[in-house]
């Protein structure tokens, strides 16, 4: 009989094999699955056995069955929703940490987890070019990162009113006026319906053509009030007006939040930079870490300008959960438990430096320059300035557009999804991933312009 020390070296060893072998497979398959394998997955289901069956076996169906049915985000070619793909340093990290197997709630239960944190926490605001001593949390992406950045601007301004949220609630509060552009994100307003500010609520701001908030259409603020910016519209990729918007709201007493889930990245990279300026004179931040940092999900960052309002409504006490002098990162972020995510930040930093953060970004810039380049060529209409990774393309009439899109997530060779820009149907690129080379953007070029062409050819 073997001993529980073997199973688990092979057991691991197995799902080593099996995740290299997907990784060096990944580009060899259709970006999207097929209906054959969708159809597949069916056999995962069925009622939960009775019995204990063997780990191998169950690993072995899990990738049999599992792998093939896979959006194919960790290849070379899929341009959809700002996704990146996981570097391999990070793959590794996570794998790692994984064994470990850290609870990253109090230091005196990781603390690994607690002093890389704080590490990264140092790296994260230096290369984001955010003010010195400013704090953050460590979430699960830019939806939990906006409500807890959100969850610090309502006790702030609240607490300048007079009113301590976290004891009373909101019944009976101060109203809080929630100003944001036209081009709001949907995270933003689901943080805002969870903190119980509501959707409908919000004083909305027109926008330019490329999305962004016009800053002389600001209305007038009075306290207690925050004030909603964009760093990269998801999109066009835009940047709200940063300095002309923080200096009005801050003039009447107003927080100001952004949200740059991918944007905030640009200011990591010097020919980008310019595109953020001003976003330094904001109160809080949201980014994503597993967009163009390209680490494993889920990865968010909350950054708060100063970390006494974050730590006063995340903060707990309870007999048995003593905190040490440190700081404690459950004090920062809505869950106790969670996951050491900071392991594949502080690895993904460490080993790309600040010269490889900044290759990773402009060279996801070129691509989507590229792109934009070669379908205007093309005889498409480009609907963005593309001044960062994203590129809005019209293919003529709305029913035209969708069918090039739907037609060219048939094809395999790439995936770009659909939206709607200002009132127009679009196919939209992102391009956020490390893998993606010069050589995959004139694939998936030439594989575009081939579809478009038979589908524009047959539009009446």
């Amino acid at each position: 009989m073997k001993t529980a020390e073997t199973g688990t070296r092979e057991l691991l060893e197995q799902a080593a094999t099996r995740g290299i072998r997907y990784l060096e497979t990944v580009n060899d398959r259709a970006v999207f699955p097929t209906p054959e394998a969708l159809r597949q997955l069916a056999e995962l289901g069925g009622p939960l056995p009775n019995e204990p069956a063997e780990a191998a076996e169950v690993l072995a169906l899990l990738d049999e069955i599992g792998s093939p049915a896979t959006v194919t985000t960790a290849g070379h070619r899929y341009y959809g929703f700002v996704t990146g793909a996981a570097l391999p340093a990070t793959v590794a990290a996570n794998w790692l940490a994984g064994a470990w197997d850290q609870n990253a709630c109090l230091e005196v239960m990781s603390p690994v987890s607690t002093a890389i944190e704080e590490i990264v926490r140092g790296w994260l605001v230096d290369i984001l070019k955010l003010p010195a001593g400013t704090g953050a949390g460590f979430v699960t992406g830019a939806t939990m990162a906006n409500f807890s950045g959100l969850a610090a601007a309502r006790h702030a301004v609240l607490e300048r009113s007079g009113w301590d949220v976290e004891s009373d609630g909101l019944f009976g509060a101060p109203p809080v006026t929630v100003i944001a552009g036209d081009e709001v994100h949907v995270s933003l307003l689901k943080a805002l319906t969870m903190l119980g500010l509501g959707r409908k609520r919000i004083v909305r701001v027109p926008v330019d053509a490329q999305g962004r908030m016009l800053a002389d259409a600001l209305p007038k603020i009075s306290e207690p009030a925050i004030v909603c910016m964009q760093a990269g519209n998801v999109n066009s990729g835009a940047f709200d007006p940063a300095a002309e918007i923080c200096a009005a709201a801050h003039a009447a007493g107003a927080w100001v939040h952004v949200d740059g889930a991918f944007g905030l990245w640009a200011a990591a990279a010097p020919a980008r930079t310019h595109l953020a300026a001003g976003m330094e004179l904001a109160d809080s931040w949201a980014t994503d870490a597993h967009k163009w940092l390209n680490v494993p999900y889920d990865s968010g960052i909350v950054f708060v300008r100063e970390s006494k309002h974050l730590h006063a409504v995340m903060s707990m006490q309870a007999a048995y959960l003593l905190s040490g002098e440190k700081r404690e990162p459950s004090h920062y972020t809505p869950e106790m438990s969670r996951r050491a995510r900071g392991v594949e930040l502080w690895v993904a930093l460490r080993s790309l430096g600040r010269a490889g953060v900044a290759e990773i970004i402009e060279r996801n810039c070129r691509a989507a320059t590229r792109f934009a380049e070669g379908l205007r060529a093309g005889g498409y209409e480009i609907l963005n300035d593309v001044a960062l990774n994203q590129v809005l393309v019209s293919f003529g009439d709305d029913e035209t557009t969708r069918r090039v899109i739907a037609a060219l997530q048939q094809d395999g060779t790439c995936w770009c999804g659909g939206t709607v820009w200002q009132g127009r149907a679009a196919m939209r690129i992102s391009v956020s991933s490390w893998a993606t080379t010069e050589e995959d953007v004139e694939r998936s070029l030439a594989a575009m312009i081939r579809v478009a062409g038979k589908e524009t050819a047959r539009r009446p």
